[in-house]
């Protein structure tokens, strides 16, 4: 079934239309609602949490904004987005200029809950919780 839903988001399928630039929300919206559980991760390096926001940064193009909460507070901390390459062939790459990260460093172990709220272009928005076993990567 996810096949058959992945194929026809990317225009494989017989009959689907060709890809879109997933440059707005009414493309990008099925893609951030079927990969919601991989939207962050958390990874303990170097004595620190790493919170990378990495699948949510990659369908960026639209989204007005990615905003977060950790352990307990609400989603209201805007994390910063590179711009939307509108004019190059892959408009949501990341290049990771600029100042711009996929993560973010926090303290070893500090890291319990993550609430992270998509804002879509259409002024729409979508809410995940996580906890950290859930996010934790090897």
């Amino acid at each position: 079934m996810y096949r058959i839903f992945l194929a026809l988001i990317l225009g494989l399928a017989p009959g689907a239309s060709l890809a879109q630039n997933f440059t707005t929300a009414a493309e990008i919206k099925p893609i951030l609602t079927a990969s919601k559980p991989g939207w962050i991760a958390v990874r303990e390096y170097d004595g620190q949490d790493l919170l990378y926001f990495t699948n949510a940064l990659a369908w960026r193009c639209g989204l007005d904004a990615i905003l977060y909460g950790i352990n307990g507070a609400p989603a209201e901390t805007p994390y910063p987005m590179e711009p939307c390459y509108q004019a190059e062939a892959a408009p949501n790459a990341l290049k990771a200029e600029g100042g711009f990260e996929i993560y973010l460093i926090l303290p070893l172990k500090s890291v319990e809950t993550v609430t992270v709220t998509v804002v879509f272009d259409d002024g729409t928005s979508e809410t995940g919780d996580y906890a950290r076993a859930a996010i934790l990567t090897p």
